[in-house]
């Protein structure tokens, strides 16, 4: 695989995980990432008007990507009501290629070889470790963080495939993004009622910086879905729960135990089993 997708790939992890760690540290996370949303739709209306539109089928996989988007995001602020950084978000991003895998080879016979196989049973036993023992993390985030898994898989496969139905993959990158953030709106209203942004507080200046790592993290991974296979890509972006053990650790004042290290180290080498 070239460089520069594995690069672009990395880089996409290290994102990822920071605007994880932004939102696992506010005091109303449903608001944060909604706030976050905010930020997608002004940098991406100035892409999607100087960019070709998308086609009828483009159109299609965008707004299919973004509901699947909107159930992510309160599905993962559930998770992170009680979990740690470094406990819950190794199981969202882990249990991705185990459940495409398992999908795969469940509903349409895909063939598993060896290399498959270890990593399915890799991310399985690094999963079942942070959900076990004293320490672990509460049954409730566990669940919460597969379902956000499952929900990640179904978009990560839809992008990789609508991407290719869009000429720019910027384009797609922002209507997305756009649509997204829309579609996040009108959900907070519905369960919260209007949503107010004071930007002499601390906490919407936060939320909305956050936003960018969140539009460069999709952004960057977009652009790798449109020069390389899904399947490694995918893969390497799953390091990204090494990153967000560590970041836990410096800047959330989470605990680092061996039994974690471990842990996240075996999902992410499991994962990266399954991508090969």
């Amino acid at each position: 695989m070239n460089p520069a997708v594995i690069a672009l790939a990395l880089s996409a992890a290290i994102l990822h995980a920071s605007w994880n760690a932004f939102l696992r540290s506010g005091s109303d996370r449903l608001w944060s990432i909604t706030v976050m949303g905010v930020t997608g739709i002004v940098f991406a209306l100035p892409v999607m008007l100087w960019l070709p539109l998308p086609t009828a089928t483009g159109f299609a996989y965008i707004l299919g990507s973004s509901f699947l988007q909107v159930a992510y995001s309160i599905f993962l602020v559930f998770a992170y009501r009680l979990g740690d950084l470094g406990q819950v978000y190794p199981v969202v991003r882990g249990s991705v290629p185990l459940l495409v895998t398992l999908g795969g080879f469940l509903l349409t016979g895909q063939t598993v070889g060896p290399s498959q196989l270890v990593g399915v049973a890799l991310v399985a036993i690094g999963i079942m470790s942070l959900s076990l023992g004293r320490q672990r993390a509460p049954t409730s985030s566990i669940l919460w963080a597969l379902l956000t898994g499952l929900i990640i898989a179904s978009y990560a496969t839809v992008d990789s495939t609508g991407v290719r139905y869009v000429s720019d993959p910027r384009a797609y990158a922002a209507w997305v993004l756009f649509t997204y953030g829309v579609l996040l709106i009108i959900a907070y209203t519905a369960m919260r009622g209007r949503l107010r942004i004071d930007i002499r507080q601390k906490e919407s200046w936060k939320a909305l910086g956050a936003g960018i790592f969140v539009l460069l993290a999709y952004g960057v991974i977009i652009v790798a879905y449109s020069l390389g296979p899904a399947g490694p890509i995918t893969a390497i972006r799953e390091t990204s729960v090494v990153f967000a053990m560590l970041i836990g650790w410096l800047f959330l004042g989470e605990t680092l135990t061996f039994k974690r290290i471990v842990a996240c180290l075996i999902v992410a080498a499991g994962a990266i089993a399954i991508g090969r």
